[in-house]
C-alpha cells in the first residue's frame, strides 16, 4: 500500500519576497507555503499584537478589575483544570497581584464537581474564599448557572474564555473572541492569551507601565501550545516571544523546574517541546491529581520548591503513561473491531477505564485509525459517563456533538469543546444510542475522501545534504497547530537496519542525491523483512528533520513519520 501524499505548494512572489528581507532560503519556502506573504507576518514583534481594546467587553472587565483593586476586595480565580488553565490561572495570580490586586485561586476537582463554574463552586468560592468577584480563566463561557448562583449570592463574576459559546450566555462581564459581536482579528486565543489581553489593557487603565507583563510569556506560551490552539500569526507572537525568554535564561522558577526534571536543555528549547515536554507534565496534574499542583509550580518563586513540585508532576506523568498504555492497546481493539463493521466514527467505553485519561485515548485511536472518536469511562457519579473526543480535519466534532443534541435534546447530559476536540457526559444507558447518533452525523458529513488519511508534506528536501544549521533552524522556528512542523518525503535505500530500545527501528539510508542520514521510526519493529533486511531495498518515507545531542556531539537524524514500499 503506498502513501497516499499531497505536497503544499509556495507562491513564488512570497519565496522571492520572504528571502529578499534574507529570510533563509529553506524557511523562506516553507513559510510561503503556509500563506505567509510578508516578512512582518514572521518577525513575531510584541509591537504587532493587536490592540485589547478590539475585544468585546475588555472595558467593562478591566473597570471592574480596577474598581476590585482599589477597593481592596477580594478577587477569587475560578481555574480549569489542564494545561491551559493552569497557566491561565498562574499569569492571573501573578499579573493581578502585580497590579495590587488581592487575589486567590480556586480550581474545582475535576473528578468531584465536574467543569466551568457550577453553582456548587460557587458555594465553595463563597465558603472558602468569600470574594467579591469571580473570575474564570478558560472556561466560564457555558456557566449560565454558576453565573446565576454567584449573582444571587451577591459576587459578580467576569468570564475570560475562549470556548464556543451556547445560545444562552452567562449572567457576567465577558471577555471572549468567540463571543457574538466580538470582532477581535483573531478567534485563536488559547484561555492564557484571553487573559493575558485582559492584563494588557488593565495595565493601561492603571497606568502601571512599569508592571512587566513580558517576564510572563514563558508561561503564555506553554498554556498556548499545550491547548493546541492554531497558532495563526498572533499566538506565533506570543509563543515566539514566550520561547525567547526561557532561551535567555528568563523563564520563570517553574518552567525551568519541569525542563531540568524531563532532562531537556532550556536553552535549546523549541515550540514542540512545550506540548511534547512541559504541557503533558502539568496536564498530569489534572488528569490524576489536582491541577493545582501544576499551577503552584508555575506561581512560585524559589526555585528548590519549584524543583520539588516539578518532580511530583513528572511522577503524575509517569503513572498517566502506564495508565495510557493499559487502556490504549484494549481501546485500539475495540476500535478496529468498530472499523471492520464499516462505521466512520469510534466511540469505545470500558468500565474499568479511568477518565482522566480518556482524552490522550482517543487522540491515539483517532490516529491509529483516522476516525473521529470518543473514548467514555465512569464518572463519579453513578450511571453517569465521561467521554472525551478526537477528531480528523474535516469534521467539526463540537458541531457534530451540537447536532446530536438538536435530535436527541435528552441524550446527553452536558457537552463542549472545539472543532479538534471536545467532552460530553450522558447516562451510561444512553451510549448505545449515542453511538448510533453520532455515527449518522460522522456518515452525514464525512466524504470518503476525508475518510482517507492523506500526508500533507513539504515536497522532497531541497539539497542532498542537509546541514546542522538547517536542521536548527527548521526546529527553531515557530510551528504548531494550523502552522504545522515542516514534514517532507522522499524514496530512500535502506543501507542497514537495527532495533534499538526494544521497540525502535534504526536505518542508515541514501537519499536520492547521495547523502547518507541515520533514520529512526519510533515504536515500529513489525516492518516486512522484505522492505528492510536486504541493502538497496527501497521505500518512500515521510520524515521530519531532528538535531540530534549526545555526549556534545550534534548530528542531523531523519525522523520516519510514515513508509511504504517504494513503487
Amino acid at each position: 500500500m503506498t502513501l497516499n501524499i499531497r505536497r503544499r505548494t509556495a507562491s513564488p512572489v512570497a519565496e522571492a519576497a520572504l528571502e529578499a528581507a534574507q529570510i533563509p532560503p529553506v524557511l523562506a519556502k516553507l513559510y510561503a507555503a503556509r500563506g505567509i506573504t510578508a516578512p512582518d507576518a514572521v518577525a513575531h514583534k510584541l509591537a504587532a499584537l493587536p490592540s485589547p481594546t478590539l475585544l468585546k467587553g475588555i472595558a467593562e472587565a478591566v473597570t471592574r478589575l480596577h474598581t476590585a483593586i482599589e477597593n481592596h476586595e477580594r478577587i477569587c480565580i475560578i481555574a480549569d483544570y489542564d494545561a491551559d488553565g493552569a497557566t491561565a490561572c498562574a499569569v492571573a495570580v501573578r499579573g493581578l497581584r502585580a497590579l495590587g490586586a488581592n487575589v486567590d485561586y480556586l480550581v474545582p476537582n475535576r473528578f468531584e464537581f465536574g467543569y466551568g463554574l457550577t453553582p456548587e463552586i460557587v458555594a465553595l468560592a463563597a465558603a472558602e474564599k468569600t470574594p467579591h468577584l469571580l473570575v474564570t480563566v478558560d472556561n466560564g463561557i457555558a456557566s449560565v448557572d454558576g453565573a446565576a448562583a454567584a449573582k444571587a449570592r451577591g459576587i459578580d463574576v467576569l468570564v475570560t474564555d475562549h470556548h464556543l459559546p451556547a445560545a444562552e450566555l452567562p449572567d457576567a462581564i465577558i471577555v471572549n473572541p468567540n463571543q457574538p459581536g466580538c470582532t477581535f482579528p483573531t478567534k485563536a486565543l488559547a484561555g492564557v492569551g484571553v487573559l493575558f489581553y485582559v492584563l494588557m489593557a488593565l495595565r493601561k487603565h492603571r497606568n502601571a507601565e512599569s508592571v512587566n507583563l513580558a517576564q510572563w510569556l514563558d508561561i503564555v506560551a506553554v498554556g498556548t501550545v499545550a491547548d493546541v490552539v492554531p497558532l495563526d500569526a498572533v499566538n506565533r507572537i506570543l509563543v515566539e516571544q514566550g520561547v525567547r525568554r526561557m532561551r535567555a535564561g528568563q523563564a520563570c522558577a517553574g518552567v525551568r523546574a519541569l525542563f531540568e526534571i524531563a532532562g531537556r536543555d532550556i536553552r535549546n528549547t523549541c515550540s514542540t517541546d512545550l506540548g511534547f515536554v512541559i504541557g503533558p507534565r502539568i496536564n498530569a496534574a489534572g488528569r490524576l491529581s489536582d491541577i493545582s499542583l501544576g499551577i503552584e509550580c508555575l506561581i512560585t518563586d524559589d526555585a528548590s520548591r519549584a524543583h520539588e513540585i516539578a518532580a511530583e508532576l513528572d511522577g503524575l506523568n509517569r503513572e498517566r503513561r502506564e495508565i495510557e498504555s493499559g487502556m490504549r492497546d484494549e481501546a485500539v481493539t475495540r476500535a478496529l473491531a468498530q472499523l471492520d463493521a464499516q462505521r466512520v466514527s469510534v466511540c469505545v467505553y470500558d468500565e474499568t477505564w479511568h477518565q482522566g485519561v480518556v482524552g490522550i485515548v482517543a487522540g491515539r485511536i483517532k490516529d491509529a485509525t483516522h476516525r473521529p472518536t470518543i473514548v467514555f469511562a465512569p464518572g463519579n457519579e453513578e450511571g453517569v459517563l465521561r467521554g472525551s473526543g478526537r477528531s480528523i480535519p474535516g469534521f467539526h466534532l463540537r458541531d457534530a456533538l451540537d447536532l446530536v443534541s438538536k435530535r436527541h435534546p435528552a441524550m446527553m447530559d452536558k457537552f463542549g469543546g472545539h472543532a479538534m476536540a471536545a467532552g460530553l457526559s450522558l447516562r451510561s444507558d444512553q451510549l448505545p444510542a449515542f453511538t448510533d447518533a453520532f455515527e449518522a452525523v460522522a456518515r452525514a458529513g464525512l466524504t470518503p475522501e476525508q475518510l482517507e488519511r492523506v500526508y500533507l508534506t513539504d515536497g522532497e528536501f531541497p539539497t542532498p545534504q542537509v546541514s546542522l544549521a538547517q536542521a536548527d533552524a527548521l526546529r527553531n522556528a515557530v510551528w504548531g497547530q494550523a502552522f504545522p512542523e515542516p514534514t517532507f518525503d522522499e524514496i530512500v535505500t535502506v543501507l542497514e537496519r537495527k532495533i534499538v530500545g526494544g521497540k525502535h527501528l534504526k536505518l542508515r539510508v541514501q537519499r536520492a542525491g547521495g547523502g547518507i542520514v541515520t533514520a529512526l521510526m519510533w515504536n515500529e519493529t513489525e516492518t516486512p523483512k522484505n522492505d528492510f533486511n536486504v541493502p538497496s531495498a527501497q521505500i518512500q518515507v515521510v520524515f521530519r528533520w531532528a538535531v540530534n545531542s549526545f555526549q556534545g556531539v550534534s548530528s542531523v537524524e531523519m525522523m520516519i513519520q510514515a513508509w511504504s514500499a517504494a513503487q
